[in-house]
């Protein structure tokens, strides 16, 4: 089994030599069958013969494609350090070697995009956002419709049950023509950690609304020693979902599913200057490039009262080895905002290159990988959210699980207020890159109002060729 991360200069020399233009996806051919040969009268025989007995349907075989070798791409995460965690455990039930990378979130998306977009990829399994690039891989048939696969009992076993996946994730994986272009791996919900002991020692209540955050925000700042009231993503196109979940407080989506704009409109403006009030009075001075991995580093060490992120980002935090807070971190809902409560979704699929020649021995891979037993040691360990019904109802997911009950007991209040976080449109990226420059400049103090209407009007041309040309 090879694991192995790919560093900023492997991504570069990559990129480098990575071609350019989609490659015509191949078509099958219609095929009419030749109509066969009347069957002549048998002779007579002294007696009927015997019916032939009915043939048994094939079984599913999870050693169909034992000697083959398959390469799997990650987006870095705790969910994908569970799953390679227990990599030999499939090489053993299937006879299949697996080779695995993980590469950091942003230079993964663009690796992914990159190598589809030159018409051959150097991975067969493909681990993507739905909230990033669902639309683009959709639009462009870069993964394999797994319909077919799923309604043949060789190629998926009957214990697998596509029914035990929530409606929500069926209906994420599922595109716009109802092709299933991956398995649902992970759900993230977005909540607040907070630091108890640093929340006891000022008397401060964990925080019920907006106001109340930003007031503790205050309270608990206190450079002097090492310890800022509040750390989320500053880092440009990361700090999106920061803003927009933000704007769900306040009851808006910054496109909405008709594509009315709301990015410039009152509640997105009064949005980002919570999110100038928190970043650029109480947070790092360095926040501005922060992505989710620096908060987690800096909240594990105990230099934050609150980090505002996805909950599949615990998992270190109750590490007795990684963390300096460990049993002291607190797993809050989010507050209520001026108009609504919510907590932002996001989610991942897995599912297998349309350019792979080993499209079999990936599935294979995308079935175990998203299976009863993984979806319940991903919950266990608090590296992510499970889209499978049965691993969150599971009477044990307790057992020998790491995590503290009230985690648990997050994930269930914030399973119930979920909000998609990011507006479904395929130029993503390039709205996260756009509205991430104008965030990272509101923490540096720049007009919000301003900041947000010079980023709007760049980003309208934009949607408006790939939604509308």
């Amino acid at each position: 089994m090879a694991t192995r991360s790919v560093s900023r200069r492997d991504f570069l020399r990559i990129a480098a030599t990575a071609g350019a233009g989609l490659a015509a996806l191949p078509l099958l051919a219609n095929c009419t069958p030749t109509p066969a040969e009347a069957p002549k009268a048998a002779p007579p025989t002294a007696a009927p013969a015997q019916a032939p007995a009915p043939s048994k349907p094939a079984a599913f075989d999870w050693q169909r494609f034992k000697g083959e070798k398959i390469e799997v791409t990650f987006t870095m995460g705790n969910m994908v350090d569970v799953l390679m965690k227990y990599h030999k455990e499939f090489e053993d039930l299937t006879g299949i070697t697996v080779g695995a990378e993980q590469v950091p979130e942003q230079q993964a998306r663009q690796k992914q995009v990159m190598e589809f977009n030159a018409g051959a990829t150097s991975f067969d399994v493909c681990h993507y956002s739905y909230h990033v690039h669902k639309r683009l891989f959709a639009k462009n048939k870069w993964t394999v419709d797994l319909r077919e696969y799923l309604n043949d009992p060789t190629m998926t076993p009957p214990d697998f049950d596509w029914d035990d996946f929530s409606g929500g994730a069926k209906a994420y994986a599922t595109d716009s023509e109802g092709r299933i272009c991956s398995i649902p791996i992970k759900i993230d919900f977005w909540m607040l950690y907070w630091n108890k002991e640093l929340f006891e020692a000022k008397g401060v209540a964990y925080p019920k609304t907006f106001d109340e955050m930003l007031e503790a925000a205050k309270k608990l700042h206190d450079p002097a020693k090492n310890v800022v009231g509040f750390l989320a993503r500053g880092l440009k196109n990361a700090n999106v979902p920061v803003w927009t979940h933000l704007m769900q407080g306040w009851g808006v989506d910054p496109i909405d599913a008709k594509g009315n704009f709301y990015t410039e409109s009152p509640e997105a403006i009064e949005a980002a200057k919570l999110y100038q009030s928190l970043l650029k009075n109480y947070s790092s001075p360095g926040v501005s490039g922060f992505n989710w991995n620096e908060c987690q580093s800096a909240f594990a060490l105990g230099q934050a009262a609150m980090w505002q992120d996805g909950i599949g980002f615990a998992t270190p935090l109750e590490d007795k080895t990684k963390s300096k807070i460990f049993g002291k971190v607190g797993y809050g809902v989010f507050p209520k905002g001026p108009k609504a409560q919510h907590s932002a979704m996001f989610g991942d699929g897995i599912g297998v290159s349309s350019y792979s020649k080993k499209k079999g021995p990936a599935y294979y891979y995308c079935l175990w990988a998203t299976n009863k037993v993984n979806q319940l040691r991903v919950l266990q360990a608090g590296a992510a959210v499970p889209p499978r019904s049965s691993a969150l109802s599971n009477p044990d997911r307790a057992q020998g699980s790491t995590m503290p009950g009230e985690y648990f007991e997050c994930l269930e209040g914030s399973g119930k207020i979920l909000r998609a976080g990011l507006p479904e449109i395929i130029p993503v990226t390039e709205f996260r890159d756009i509205f991430g420059i104008a965030l990272t400049n509101i923490i540096g103090g720049a007009d919000p109002a301003a900041e947000l209407k010079k980023a709007t009007a760049d980003f309208k041309p934009i949607y408006e060729k790939s939604e509308k040309g």
